[in-house]
């Protein structure tokens, strides 16, 4: 199934010249990293406090444009300008869950949405980017399949964030919305496990040199 995640390389040749201005002013890829974590647990932290003004929510889409193009410019640092390091592989994997469950968490104190659903989808969001890092540990790649990967799970949020400040969603479109983000949820999981076991087994399969 197609994902956002494969629209990246385009997004981030756009990102190019930005990347090179950065480097060339001494940002490290670890600063913008941890930078996107500490505004999103800001935006996090502003849409819990004042949720019952839902105009807070549109805060939320707006980041997640921001957070997004951050996300591409720090690994396009590490990767083109000699800045990878295992801080940084940790720092990425590690502020990408924090910051999600930040962004995710508010909308279960909109009322009559419903708590469970939320705390599901935060749940397996976490799980199904833990089944992508495993890969390394079976002899596969870092696994980014989808359906509902990173970029889709913020392009969702971002939708149901400008929903409720504008008025569009009732809370009863917003557990429907969550109850098939969480199913994808599950596919994306189950299908970087698989995909994961399949890059191994065609290794294993293949003619040794």
């Amino acid at each position: 199934m197609i994902s956002i995640y494969q629209l990246k390389p385009r997004f981030q040749n756009l990102l190019r010249p930005l990347v090179q201005r950065l480097f060339d002013r001494g940002i490290t890829a670890n600063q913008v990293t941890l930078g996107a974590c500490a505004i999103s647990l800001v935006v996090g932290g502003l849409a819990a406090v004042f949720a019952a003004h839902a105009w807070v929510f549109a805060l939320i889409p707006l980041w997640m444009i921001v957070r997004m193009a951050l996300n591409a410019i720090d690994g396009m640092l590490a990767r083109e300008f000699g800045q990878k390091s295992r801080l940084g592989a940790y720092l990425n994997e590690l502020t990408d869950v924090i910051a999600d469950s930040a962004l995710f968490l508010p909308f279960a104190l909109l009322p009559e949405v419903n708590l469970v659903l939320v705390v599901l989808v935060t749940l397996l969001a976490i799980f199904s980017e833990y089944a992508g890092v495993l890969g390394p540990m079976v002899g596969a790649s870092r696994r980014y399949d989808g359906p509902m990967g990173k970029s889709d799970r913020a392009f969702c949020f971002g939708v149901l964030g400008a929903g409720v400040a504008i008025g569009w969603l009732s809370a009863l479109w917003i557990n429907g919305v969550l109850a098939v983000i969480a199913a994808l949820l599950v596919y994306t999981l189950i299908n970087r496990i698989r995909r994961g076991l399949e890059e191994v087994s065609s290794q294993a399969d293949a003619p040794g040199e």
